[in-house]
C-alpha cells in the first residue's frame, strides 16, 4: 500500500528554486533514506511533506487513515507537565477505556444488574468486547512501553516526575522523539534524529526503528545509521530526487555505475553532434549536398541536448601537514581526574598515545570525553593527577562548539588576521578549497550555518600544521562529502590523532585504538570501533558464563560435570579469543615493522644523524620495537600451534 505519494513538487523562494519536480513514494514498512549536500533542501521536503510548509506546484496524495509523525530537526518539546504526565497524554485514549472499563465492573456489581439476569449478561458481554480491544490496543502494556522508550533514550537516571521546562535543549529534544515514537504514526518523518546521541543511545533507537510497525523517511548524515536501517535512498541533487533501491553504501555503488552509463551516453551524443556539424560545415554551401546537409541541420535542432553529467558534487579540498616530526612519544597521562568544581567525572586515566596513532574516546554523554581534551588542551586544570606532552609536540584544536571563532569578523579577516602574512589572493583561495566563493567570503561570523562554521574551523586547524590533532565530534553539521573529504584528508594525515565522535562510520575509518571512559579509569582496544563492539560483546559473554558458573557452584555442594553443549561453547569461545588475539598480534607486529623502517630511513637524515639526542632516541625506539617483535612473534608461534 502506498502511504505517500508525492509528483512534481516545486518550491522556490523568490528566484532561487530549492526543489523541482520532486517526485517519490514510501510504502507500507519501507524505510527510506533522504540524503543530499547542505542546502540540498531535504528539510524543506520533509517540512512540506508533514503539511507545515506550502509548495509552490505539484501534488502530495496520502490516504485518509493514514497518521504522519513529524520529528524537525533539534525540536525540543516544550511542556508544562511532567515528563511522566507527557508521555501518559499519549495514551489518554487508552486511560479514558480503562476508566469506562472500571465502571462497567462497578455495575456488574450491583446488586439490581445481579438480580436482572437480561441485563447482567448484556453488561458482561459489553465488558468482555471492550476487554478484549483494550487489550489488542495495548491497554496492558502502555505504561511499560514509556519506559522501555524514556530507558532506551537515557532517561533512566532522571526522576520521571521532572517538569519538562527545566530540562536542556539536548534532553528535550530527546523527549520529542521519545513521545513520537510512542504514538506509533503510520509514517514517521525524521530530520537529523540521530544528533547528539551517544552512541548507546543511538544502537537502540537503530534496534527500535528495524521493528517499527509503521514505515519511516529520516534524514541523516550518519552513514552507519542508513546502512544499517534504510532499504531505499533518495537522494536530491540539483534541485531533482532519484531513487535507490538498498541502503547507502548500495546507493552509493549504483550511483557511481548510473554516472558511468550516463557519462558514455553524453560522450557518444557529442561525438554524433561533432559529426553532424561537421557535415553540415563541409556540405551546407555546395548545391549538390545542400539538401542533406539541410536535412542533418533539422536532425540536430530536433536532438534532445543530454546534460554533462556531474561527477562530483562540489564539496571542500583540503589536506592537513605538519612542520616538524614529533618525538615518539606524544601523550602521557597518569592518574588522571578530570571534571568541574571538584567533581570528577572520570578518574584515574592512566594511557599512552604514540606517534601516528589514531585513538578515539568513547563513552556515555557526561562521562568527561570533551572534558578531557579540553583538560590536555589546557582549557581545564586536572583534578589530580598528571599528563606529559611528548617532545617537538604541537597541538591543533577543534572545539565542536567552535568558540575559536569571533562572532563579529568575517570569514576573510577571521583567516587573515591570525595569518597575517598570507597574500590576499592566497587566503581567498585557501576558502575557496572550503567552498567560501566570490562574496561568501565577506559573511560574518554569525551569520554562518552550523556546516559553515565547521569548515571554518578546518580551515584555521589546517594552516596551523601541528603534529598532534585533536578533535571533538569533527563531523558535527558536515554533510555526508564533507565528512568524507575530512575522513581522506586524516587518513593522510602524518601526525598524531586523538577524537571523540559519535559517527561509528568515522570511528572505523579513522580509529587504530579506542579509549572507553568510565568513572573509574580507562579500558584500551587496539582496532576500530566494528572491533570494539565485538569485544565488549565477547567480554560480556565471558563475563555472564562466569557468573553462572558462580551462582552454580554456590546452589550445589559439589559442581557436576560440564554438559557437551556447555564445554562445546566454551571451547568455541576460546578458540575465538585465540584467532582475535592472532590478529592483534599480525597486527601489532605490522605497526611496529612499519615503525622500524621509518625510524631507520629517518637516521640517514642529515638533521637527525648530526643530533646526537634524536639520533640515540631512534635507536633506542628501533630496539625496543625490536624486542617487542621478538615477544609477539613467540606468542604468535604458540596460538599458532595450539
Amino acid at each position: 500500500m502506498i502511504l505517500l505519494q508525492a509528483e512534481n513538487i516545486q518550491k522556490a523562494y523568490g528566484v532561487e528554486v530549492i526543489l523541482q519536480d520532486i517526485s517519490l513514494q514510501i510504502q507500507t514498512g519501507e524505510r527510506v533514506g533522504l540524503v543530499g549536500v547542505n542546502g540540498a533542501g531535504k528539510s524543506t521536503l520533509l517540512k512540506i511533506l508533514a503539511g507545515e510548509l506550502s509548495y509552490d506546484s505539484g501534488a502530495i496524495r496520502i490516504p485518509k487513515d493514514v497518521t504522519i509523525g513529524y520529528l524537525a530537526q533539534d525540536s525540543g518539546l516544550e511542556s508544562e507537565q511532567t515528563i511522566w504526565n507527557e508521555m501518559l497524554s499519549v495514551f489518554s485514549h487508552l486511560q479514558q477505556e480503562e476508566q469506562e472499563l472500571r465502571k462497567l465492573e462497578a455495575k456488574m456489581g450491583e446488586a439490581d444488574v445481579l438480580a436482572n439476569e437480561k441485563l447482567f449478561q448484556q453488561i458482561t458481554e459489553d465488558y468482555s468486547r471492550r476487554m478484549e480491544a483494550f487489550k489488542e490496543k495495548g491497554g496492558y502494556s502502555y505504561e511499560a512501553s514509556i519506559r522501555g522508550v524514556l530507558h532506551g533514550l537515557r532517561f533512566a537516571d532522571l526522576d520521571y516526575q521532572t517538569p519538562i521546562h527545566v530540562l536542556s535543549g539536548g534532553q528535550k529534544t530527546r523527549l520529542a522523539l521519545a513521545k513520537l515514537l510512542l504514538q506509533e504514526p503510520t509514517l514517521l518523518l525524521l530530520d537529523e534524529p540521530t544528533n547528539y546521541l551517544d552512541i548507546e543511545t543511538l544502537t537502540w533507537l537503530e534496534n527500535y526503528l528495524q521493528n517499527y510497525p509503521g514505515a519511516i523517511l529520516v534524514v541523516s548524515h550518519d552513514r552507519y545509521f542508513l546502512d544499517r536501517l534504510v532499504t531505499v535512498v533518495y537522494e536530491i541533487e540539483r534541485t531533482r530526487a532519484t531513487r535507490y533501491p538498498g541502503n547507502y553504501s548500495h546507493f552509493l555503488d549504483l550511483k557511481a555505475e548510473k554516472l558511468e552509463q550516463e557519462l558514455k551516453r553524453f560522450d557518444k551524443q557529442q561525438e554524433e553532434i561533432a559529426k553532424l556539424e561537421d557535415f553540415i560545415a563541409r556540405n551546407l554551401a555546395r548545391a549538390s549536398t545542400t539538401k542533406r546537409a539541410q536535412s542533418r541541420r533539422k536532425t540536430l535542432e530536433k536532438m534532445e541536448r543530454l546534460e554533462k553529467p556531474i561527477a562530483q558534487q562540489k564539496s571542500a579540498n583540503f589536506s592537513f601537514d605538519i612542520v616538524k616530526m614529533s618525538g615518539n612519544v606524544v601523550l602521557k597521562v597518569n592518574q588522571l581526574s578530570v571534571g568541574y568544581a571538584g567533581k570528577p567525572l572520570s578518574r584515574n586515566l592512566l594511557f599512552e598515545l604514540e606517534r601516528e596513532e589514531r585513538v578515539a574516546l568513547v563513552g556515555p554523554n557526561g562521562i568527561g570525553k570533551s572534558t578531557l581534551l579540553k583538560t590536555i588542551v589546557g582549557e581545564l586544570a586536572p583534578l589530580s593527577g598528571s599528563f606529559q606532552l611528548g617532545s617537538n609536540v604541537s597541538i591543533g584544536y577543534y572545539d565542536q562548539e567552535h568558540r575559536n571563532l569571533h562572532e563579529n569578523k568575517t570569514v576573510l579577516t577571521e583567516i587573515w588576521d591570525d595569518y597575517p602574512n598570507m597574500l590576499e589572493r592566497d587566503v581567498r583561495t585557501l576558502l575557496g578549497n572550503f567552498l567560501f566563493s566570490g562574496d561568501d567570503v565577506q559573511k560574518r561570523i554569525h551569520e554562518l550555518s552550523g556546516g559553515e562554521r565547521a569548515r571554518v574551523s578546518l580551515a584555521k586547524l589546517m594552516l596551523k600544521q601541528a603534529n598532534f590533532l585533536i578533535f571533538d565530534e569533527p563531523t558535527n553539521h558536515l554533510d555526508i562529502y564533507s565528512k568524507e573529504v575530512l575522513e581522506n584528508a586524516l587518513v593522510d594525515y602524518p601526525g598524531t590523532i586523538l577524537f571523540v565522535s559519535h559517527d561509528r562510520y568515522f570511528l572505523n575509518r579513522i580509529a587504530s585504538r579506542v579509549l572507553e571512559l568510565s568513572p573509574e579509569g580507562v579500558t584500551s582496544y587496539l582496532g576500530n570501533y566494528d572491533y570494539y563492539v565485538d569485544k565488549k560483546q565477547e567480554l560480556a559473554e565471558l563475563a555472564a558464563e562466569q557468573a553462572s558458573q558462580v551462582k552454580k557452584a554456590g546452589t550445589a555442594a559439589v559442581q557436576p560435570d560440564k554438559s557437551s553443549y556447555e564445554l562445546d561453547k566454551e571451547a568455541k569461545r576460546r578458540e575465538r579469543q585465540r584467532l582475535r588475539r592472532i590478529e592483534e598480534i599480525e597486527a601489532a607486529i605490522q605497526q611496529r615493522e612499519q615503525a622500524i623502517q621509518q625510524w631507520e630511513e629517518e637516521l640517514c637524515l642529515p638533521e637527525i644523524y648530526s643530533d646526537h639526542l634524536q639520533a640515540k632516541e631512534r635507536n633506542d625506539a628501533i630496539e625496543q620495537a625490536k624486542a617487542e617483535i621478538d615477544a609477539l612473534y613467540i606468542e604468535w608461534s604458540e596460538l599458532s600451534e595450539a
